[in-house]
C-alpha cells in the first residue's frame, strides 16, 4: 500500500477527531492543549498535521466554526477560500483538477451489456478516510467512503450491476487510488443512472475547482429549475465521490447538509480543496 496515501489517511482520521471535538465544544472555546489531548497528540505535532492537511490552524479554524459566518459570505462569494474558513488560506497548485472522461448508461442500455462486465473492487486509504473502489475497463464506477465495513457499499454496487460479474483485488484498487489521489492522473468514469440522475452528475463535474453552487443551481443548469428535490435526490444516489464532485454542493444557506458519506468529511474535503485550490 502507497506510503503516503496511509500517511493522508492518518491525517485524515486526526483531523476528523479534532473537527468533531470543536463541533461539539466551540461553545466553550477549547484551547489548542484540550482539542490537541483529545486528538492524542503532543501540542506541536497536532497543531503540524493539522496546519499542514486543513491550511490553517486549529485556533482559526476554531474561530470560523459557526455556519452563520458561512452564511453571511456566501451571500458574495461562492467561493470556497472565503465561505469554508474564511482565514485567508494560501493557495497552491499542489493538487491540480482531475480531468474526466464521463460515460453515463440508462438502466436499458444496460440490459446489453451487464452481463459482459467484470467488476474490479477492493479496498484502501485515501486523504479523506477508509475507501472502496470499484472499476471495470469501461472506467471507475464506484469512490465511496466506510467507516467499519464496506459490505454495504458492495452490496449497493451489485444491486446496481446485478448481471455484472465481480472480482476483488486490492492491489489494483490502491494503484488507483494513488493515480487519483497521489499523481492527479485522468480519470474514466462509466455509471449506470437515470436519464435525470446522468443530467445531474454530468452538471456537477461542470463545477469549477474551489466553488460551491446550489441546488436550485443545478436544477437551472440541467433546464428544469423546478427539480431541485429530484436534483438533490440523485446527488445523494452519486455513487462516484471526490471525482464527482457532489460535495461542492450545499443549501442556500450554506449549510454542510446531506453529504451521503458525512458532513464531517464534507467540511474536511472542502478545507482540503481551499488549501490545495489551484492558482
Amino acid at each position: 500500500m502507497n506510503d503516503l496515501l496511509k500517511e493522508q489517511y492518518r491525517y485524515y482520521e486526526t483531523v476528523k477527531k479534532a473537527l468533531e471535538y470543536v463541533d461539539e465544544n466551540y461553545m466553550h472555546q477549547p484551547t489548542l492543549n484540550d482539542i490537541a489531548k483529545h486528538s492524542g497528540l503532543s501540542r506541536h505535532h497536532f497543531a503540524r498535521i493539522f496546519k499542514e492537511y486543513v491550511g490553517v490552524t486549529p485556533m482559526q479554524f476554531l474561530q470560523a466554526t459557526t455556519l452563520e459566518h458561512a452564511k453571511k459570505h456566501l451571500e458574495n462569494s461562492k467561493s470556497i477560500l472565503e465561505t469554508s474558513l474564511d482565514v485567508g488560506l494560501s493557495s497552491s497548485s499542489r493538487l491540480h483538477d482531475l480531468f474526466i472522461n464521463f460515460e453515463g448508461i440508462t438502466p436499458n442500455e444496460y440490459k446489453n451489456i451487464g452481463e459482459s462486465i467484470t467488476i474490479t473492487y477492493g479496498v484502501g486509504n485515501s486523504p479523506f478516510g477508509k475507501t472502496f473502489l470499484a472499476q471495470s475497463t469501461r472506467g471507475i464506477m464506484a469512490l465511496m467512503f466506510y467507516e467499519d465495513s464496506f459490505g454495504e457499499q458492495l452490496n449497493r454496487l451489485k444491486k446496481d450491476w446485478s448481471k455484472a460479474n465481480f472480482l476483488e483485488d486490492n492491489v489494483l484498487t490502491n494503484e488507483t487510488l494513488k493515480a487519483i489521489f497521489i499523481d492527479n492522473k485522468k480519470q474514466k468514469l462509466f455509471v449506470k443512472g437515470t436519464n435525470l440522475q446522468i443530467n445531474v452528475w454530468r452538471a456537477l463535474l461542470t463545477i469549477p475547482y474551489g466553488n460551491l453552487t446550489t441546488y436550485s443551481e443545478v436544477a437551472q443548469k440541467i433546464g428544469n429549475e423546478k427539480a431541485v428535490r429530484a436534483v438533490a435526490s440523485s446527488i445523494g444516489k452519486n455513487p462516484i465521490s471526490i471525482l464527482i464532485p457532489c460535495h461542492r454542493v450545499v443549501g442556500k444557506s450554506a449549510a454542510m447538509s446531506g453529504y451521503a458519506w458525512g458532513v464531517e468529511r464534507k467540511r474536511i474535503i472542502l478545507a482540503y480543496e481551499s488549501q490545495y485550490q489551484k492558482s
